[in-house]
């Protein structure tokens, strides 16, 4: 039987680890909502329709032992146009380049063709450690719960992936969120912190602007709308002639549909929707700024979009 002991002549210094892990899985599987709970600060957009990431959103999480800076990769899914195209593409590039993988699949849902397809891909990757991560375990009972961790180690076993961990979460009910951080952690190379002590997240502030609108736009639309909006920031200027302890920030933004039978749609009766659309994005975009924001919206058509390279670029992606 080996016991661990320590020299007493030096102690033993703590080892810190810091690096990048990302989570993974088919739209709609948690991933965003998970990374908010583990910086506990909104960063990454949440939103109950499919595919609403586009963005690689880091989040940062910082620990006494260690650094865990999260990459938000969009879902993983079969792409039916050149943005779809792009995103798995976006999807793949991250992979090779984290220290870990956490594989999220909902607890609520059974084991379908698309958790297969990532899977699959997942084996292709043979150096990184991947972690399974069963999500929204609140919505579930334990027998459920039971039946679908048996699932996820089958599915390993079944295409030669070796899980790490497999854990089951509930980021809304912050149910063994805490304890996904203590495992994720070892599986990080050790090294200094990467990123300075008050920083969350990387992504530009006017990308991040950018997606609370999106987020807010999206909010109870009907069905063909989700992946016809994309939002540009203009402008973000602070106001002149302000008093130093009243500031203002003028934000200027585009909601850009892709058809002119959308405006109405995003606009709605009398313009309702939009100014609601712009009440509540101001008050997210106001607590992540710190600062009072005067925000002016304009809904615009950039036709067939997403299967326009050149209309893409420009939409940054």
């Amino acid at each position: 039987m080996s016991v661990r002991t320590q020299s007493s002549e030096e102690p033993a210094e703590a080892v810190h680890r810091a690096g990048f892990a990302c989570f993974v899985g088919r739209p709609n599987a948690g991933k965003s909502t998970l990374t908010n709970a583990l910086v506990g600060q909104k960063v990454a957009i949440t939103s109950n329709r499919p595919q609403t990431t586009r963005h690689t959103v880091r989040g940062i999480v910082h620990r006494e032992d260690a650094q865990l800076i999260l990459v938000d990769t969009p879902g993983l899914h079969k792409p039916r146009t050149l943005l779809g195209e792009r995103l798995n593409d976006v999807v793949r590039t991250t992979w090779a380049e984290v220290d870990v993988i956490g594989f999220c699949l909902p607890a609520n849902e059974k084991l379908g063709p698309g958790d297969r397809f990532i899977a699959k891909e997942l084996a292709g990757i043979k150096k990184t450690p991947k972690v399974a991560i069963v999500t929204k375990t609140d919505l579930v009972e334990s027998k459920t719960l039971a039946e679908q961790l048996i699932a996820v180690d089958q599915l390993g076993k079944e295409l030669g992936i070796t899980w790490a961990e497999i854990v089951p979460v509930s980021a809304t009910a912050n149910q063994q969120v805490d304890l996904l951080a203590d495992l994720l952690t070892p599986l990080l190379p050790e090294g200094p912190t990467l990123y300075p002590e008050g920083d969350l997240t990387d992504e530009p502030e006017q990308v991040m602007v950018a997606e609370l609108i999106r987020e807010a736009a999206l909010e109870g639309v009907r069905d063909e709308l989700p992946h016809s909006i994309a939002v540009v920031v203009e402008e973000m200027l602070p106001r002149e002639d302000r008093p130093a302890d009243k500031p203002l920030l003028d934000i200027h933004a585009n909601v850009y549909i892709e058809r002119p039978s959308q405006k109405g749609i995003i606009i709605g009766p009398k313009g309702k929707r939009l100014k609601d659309v712009g009440i509540k994005s101001r008050k997210q975009i106001e607590a992540l700024l710190g600062t009072p924001v005067f925000l002016d919206l304009h809904v615009k058509v950039a036709k067939d979009w997403q299967r326009d390279p050149k209309q893409l670029r420009r939409l940054g992606f």
